[in-house]
């Protein structure tokens, strides 16, 4: 299936991802720009951003839409890595920055205290910088939950990833209703925190099990949504089942936030999870908790 027009991406400028990377190289870390292919890697290091991912790179999940490897092997966490990513923090000078994580189901915490720790080290080094995370399900260990929530982050990011149909065959070892209940608790227990979820189109859903989708998460007290396009990593990978057109994207930002009051909802071919995340520095100026 031919990719369409609209999801050509322009050519980014190489000296600034040169720059990026050069530096995330000499302090060993990994992005899930890198990790997972994302389409958006040329526009964000050059604009001199980056979604880190700790913990990694091996994932202890196999799902079958995801770049990031496979690998259930038990493995001691680097007591190092909250340093160095406090250091590129500092180094980058960025004014917000988005943390996510492998799922490291082999961690009886989830890896719930390395968030903690890069919390303080980027506070420690960078104080005016907000931060956000992208935390996994942490197989519903709510108290791995709180100890991050503790930690005070700016936003929690969970990913629902799809409509509950597709789980099975996407998203296997994660659970619909485990995710939507972490989201709740958030907005219930740590009310000052934004609350952020997103999910793939193209996989075989319907327009309908979307829009459901985006009702759940508004009863579940979301804040932000993020909508974008499936794009299969490889032929290895499951196969793109639709290319979703930009009008349908801009409709579906319109019913979530038009008719059922989110925040924000970034809704294009290309968004990805924290895809423009830096712009919810301004609804915390609109919207303050």
């Amino acid at each position: 299936m031919l990719k369409p027009d609209w999801l050509r991406v322009k050519a980014p400028q190489q000296e600034r991802i040169g720059t990026v990377s050069d530096l995330l190289a000499d302090l060993n870390l990994n992005t899930v720009c890198q990790e997972a292919s994302c389409p958006n890697i040329g526009e964000c290091f050059a604009g001199g951003t980056a979604t880190f991912l700790i913990m990694g790179p091996g994932c202890t999940r196999a799902c079958p839409y995801c770049d990031i490897d496979f690998d259930k092997s038990v493995r001691a966490l680097d007591p190092t890595e909250p340093f160095r990513l406090g250091e590129a923090v500092a180094r980058m000078g960025l004014s917000h920055v988005v943390i996510t994580s492998v799922n490291r189901d082999d961690l009886v915490d989830g890896g719930a205290n390395q968030f903690v720790a890069c919390i303080e080290q980027i506070r420690n080094r960078s104080l005016n910088t907000t931060i956000e995370l992208l935390v996994p399900d942490f197989c519903g260990n709510w108290d791995a939950l709180s100890c991050v929530l503790d930690a005070a982050p700016n936003v929690l990011n969970h990913n629902i990833e799809t409509v509950p149909r597709l789980y099975k065959k996407t998203r296997p070892q994660g659970d619909y209703k485990l995710s939507l209940d972490l989201l709740k608790r958030v907005r219930d227990g740590w009310a000052n925190v934004y609350t952020k979820s997103g999910l793939m189109v193209g996989l075989g859903e319907t327009d309908d099990e979307v829009m459901k989708v985006i009702s759940d998460l508004s009863l579940h007290h979301v804040d932000i949504v993020t909508i974008g396009q499936y794009l299969s990593p490889s032929p290895k990978h499951l196969p793109v089942q639709r290319y979703v057109t930009p009008k349908e994207f801009d409709c579906y930002k319109k019913f979530g936030e038009e008719e059922l009051g989110f925040l924000q909802v970034i809704s294009s071919p290309l968004t990805r999870s924290s895809y423009h995340a830096g712009e919810v520095q301004k609804l915390m100026k609109t919207h303050p908790r």
